[in-house]
């Protein structure tokens, strides 16, 4: 018998109810299916993994021990907070310092370091562990998830840069935090694991705190505030960029164009939203009116950040301005950089379009920027991600109109803060029925990874053709 035959010999005599090879046939089994969706569809295999994590921290906070009271949580208060973390998003139906135990708290910092890693860094992660190889599909998606930072054999390498970068950056936060918390009283123990709370969080955008009140009494504590606006600011920029940062620091000719648009359109919104949030609030007495003027200008650099998709407020947000309000609207649809722990439609895709605006009003035929021309497939694919992620919005508001029927600022500030993951709240999320609260849950899944997806998916399905029809241009206008 040869060794071919002898092999094939033991694979069809091992049968799925033999025990002794049991874990062997499910892991067999768990690894060509991976393999297969990575191969045909990885953005379905983004989805699934996301899809499955999610499953997983909805059951352990559905458990007794998730809980302060050791009672079983209802199931779309378990989704949602599940959601919310791995979608790290921050808005919440239940106080997360107050109805969790510390094991419920530790599954949602689990659930929120996880899902910051992102849909397809999680996606490629899997192939790699359970099929110890990525296809060609596979890295294609895992190289576009982190903007072609480096050649296709690479991917393994960075996607373990990208959990690396994560720790790293988390660990010199909670550094910095932990100290602050001693300093105040707190006992090493509840000191060590606020500061690592609030790092992970931070980070990755997320917006959870473990105290009942939140920061708010921490409004004048520089020493908290700035690690969390630096966290937040960190995460936002994306890993891309954060590695281009690692390898060529602040040489500006030797970024490449996203790494240039990213920082660039992220200061730009960074210094707009300050101002516009500082001079609408600056008379209100309900959030900033009634302080000093150096406190008025941290709160307003504090939203400001925040607003890109951080989640943490220091002032009520129904106490604010109707115009400060279509403001944060704004801030937070625009969102984050792309690959990065924040959401939104992401700064590169305002970049671009605003970039074609310039470009059409010129007359140029291409749209240029930085010695650089901007393909129009990947104007084709910022024009899809604004045109998915309003309408996503736009359902999704007039379903919790209808739902809740709570005044269209709050419902529409809310919306908009679970599509782009923000997690700033009105308060409306606690107050609405279940079925509302599934509205907000499907709109936090798809604001991560429709959009994000959808993208990658597009820009992988350019293809040749052939033939091309005569042109003929509409009316536009």
């Amino acid at each position: 018998m040869t060794q071919s035959q002898s092999r094939s010999t033991r694979t069809a005599s091992w049968q799925p109810g033999m025990p002794e090879r049991d874990g062997l046939w499910i892991f067999t089994r768990l690894r060509d299916f991976i393999d297969s969706i990575a191969n045909s569809s990885p953005a379905r295999l983004a989805l699934t993994v996301f899809g499955i994590v999610i499953v997983v921290f909805t059951t352990l906070l559905s458990l007794p021990i998730a809980s302060a009271t050791g009672q079983v949580t209802p199931l779309h208060e378990a989704l949602f907070t599940a959601v919310s973390a791995v979608c790290v998003t921050g808005l919440t139906v239940v106080s997360t310092a107050a109805y969790w135990s510390f094991f419920g708290q530790l599954v949602i910092l689990v659930g929120i370091f996880v899902g910051g890693l992102g849909t397809l860094t999680l996606a490629s992660l899997l192939a790699l562990m359970v099929s110890k190889k990525l296809g060609v599909r596979g890295k294609l998606i895992a190289q576009e998830a982190m903007n072609n930072a480096g050649r296709l054999g690479e991917v393994g390498t960075l996607l373990r840069i990208v959990i690396v970068t994560s720790v790293v950056i988390e660990g010199a936060l909670a550094l910095a935090l932990v100290p602050r918390f001693l300093i105040l009283g707190e006992s090493f123990p509840q000191a060590l694991w606020h500061g690592v709370f609030y790092a992970i969080s931070s980070f990755n955008n997320a917006g959870f705190t473990p105290h009942s009140d939140g920061i708010v009494p921490y409004e004048t504590d520089l020493w908290i505030l700035i690690p969390l606006m630096l966290g937040v600011f960190l995460g936002s920029l994306g890993f891309p960029v954060v590695m281009v940062l690692q390898q060529n620091g602040l040489r500006w000719k030797k970024w490449n164009l996203h790494t240039k648009l990213t920082i660039q359109v992220s200061f730009i919104l960074f210094a707009a939203g300050a101002l516009l949030w500082g001079l609408l609030e600056w008379d209100n007495l309900r959030t900033i009116g009634g302080m000093d003027l150096g406190d008025k200008i941290t709160h307003s650099l504090f939203a400001s950040v925040m607003l890109r998709s951080g989640g943490f407020n220091l002032v009520d947000q129904n106490n604010m301005e109707s115009t400060t309000m279509l403001v944060s609207d704004a801030l937070m649809f625009a969102g984050g950089g792309s690959a990065s722990t924040a959401g939104g439609i992401k700064v590169t895709t305002i970049a671009v379009m605003f970039l074609a605006i310039a470009a059409e009003a010129r007359g140029d035929a291409d749209v240029k920027i930085y010695g650089r021309t901007i393909p129009e497939g990947t104007m084709r694919v910022a024009i899809s991600v604004i045109v998915a992620g309003a309408t996503l919005v736009s359902v999704s508001a007039l379903l919790l109109l209808h739902i809740s029927g709570a005044s269209l600022d709050r419902v529409l500030f809310e919306t908009i803060s679970a599509f782009a993951t923000v997690g700033l709240s009105t308060n409306l999320s606690a107050e609405l029925p279940p079925s509302g609260v599934y509205v907000l849950t499907v709109l936090m899944f798809a604001g991560r990874v429709g959009t994000v997806t959808l993208a990658a998916a597009l820009a992988l399905r350019q293809r040749s053709q052939l033939y091309h029809y005569p042109e003929e241009r509409p009316i536009i206008g």
